[in-house]
């Protein structure tokens, strides 16, 4: 389980975020979302440990990892731009993390992880061969190879379309199933956190507006601003509130 209790973080004069306490249970997926501004990749890179916060803690399991380095944390993101190799084909990039952690997997997860992302027919493919789907997809395997303990994803969807992006949703949701994989994503598209977390986190002004499961973000909001940030995002009318509904998980306690 991870749990962040009181964490703050302040550049310069400005508290970027103030005063936050949450917890994710493991295999659960956490969307962040909020407006531009508000705090949503600061509250990331704290967690993966690119950044010291200015006061809290962050615990994962019961133990203090606020002070601990990035690479000693066993978390792993994947960027919006994909972050792969150009010089490497698509296996080369996938594998690529096991040099250095040669024990992380074996050959027969490797294989696995391939089969279940669907990427065996693009593994001598160099990146600018790949689609954006296959891009994302190889850019997932790289990162689960390495057996994260926490994956972080910081707006995964948001060069993808149609039914890629309803593809790799589908993937990420499989993956934290398969794997009790604990997941965070950021995102700037409500109807994405809405249809993809078991959980939304909602930011403004520095503090958490609202942490609760969709169908009790979109029954019952926590405040105005909620209600207006998630109707005006998604255009939300009586009529269609319904077809929302049908189309996002349940989502249990974290």
């Amino acid at each position: 389980m991870l749990q962040v209790s009181h964490l703050s973080k302040k550049f310069k004069n400005t508290w970027v975020l103030n005063d936050l306490t949450f917890q994710i249970s493991d295999g659960k997926i956490v969307s962040i979302l909020g407006p531009s501004g508000c705090g949503k990749t600061t509250l990331l890179n704290l967690i993966l440990g690119v950044l010291d916060p200015t006061s809290g803690s962050i615990y994962l399991d019961g133990a203090d990892i606020t002070s601990i380095p990035m690479r000693e944390r066993g978390f792993n993101i994947v960027f919006q731009s994909y972050a792969l190799f150009p010089n490497l084909n698509a296996y080369e990039n996938i594998v690529y993390g096991l040099r250095n952690y040669p024990d992380a997997s074996s050959n027969s997860e490797v294989d696995e992880l391939i089969e279940l992302l669907d990427l065996k027919p693009h593994l001598q493919k160099r990146v600018s061969e790949l689609s954006g789907g296959q891009k994302q997809r190889v850019a997932i395997a790289r990162t689960l190879v390495l057996k994260p303990r926490l994956l972080l994803l910081d707006e995964p969807l948001s060069a993808l379309d149609g039914m890629i992006k309803e593809s790799i949703k589908a993937l990420i949701r499989e993956i934290a199933r398969k794997y009790r994989l604990t997941t965070v994503i950021v995102t700037h598209d409500p109807e994405e956190a809405l249809s993809l977390s078991d959980h939304i986190m909602i930011l403004h002004d520095s503090r958490i507006a609202q942490y609760a499961a969709p169908r009790e973000i979109l029954s019952h909001p926590a405040d105005e601003f909620v209600r207006r940030f998630i109707c005006r995002q998604l255009y939300i009318k009586r009529d269609n509130i319904r077809k929302l509904f049908d189309g996002i998980p349940d989502g249990q306690a974290a």
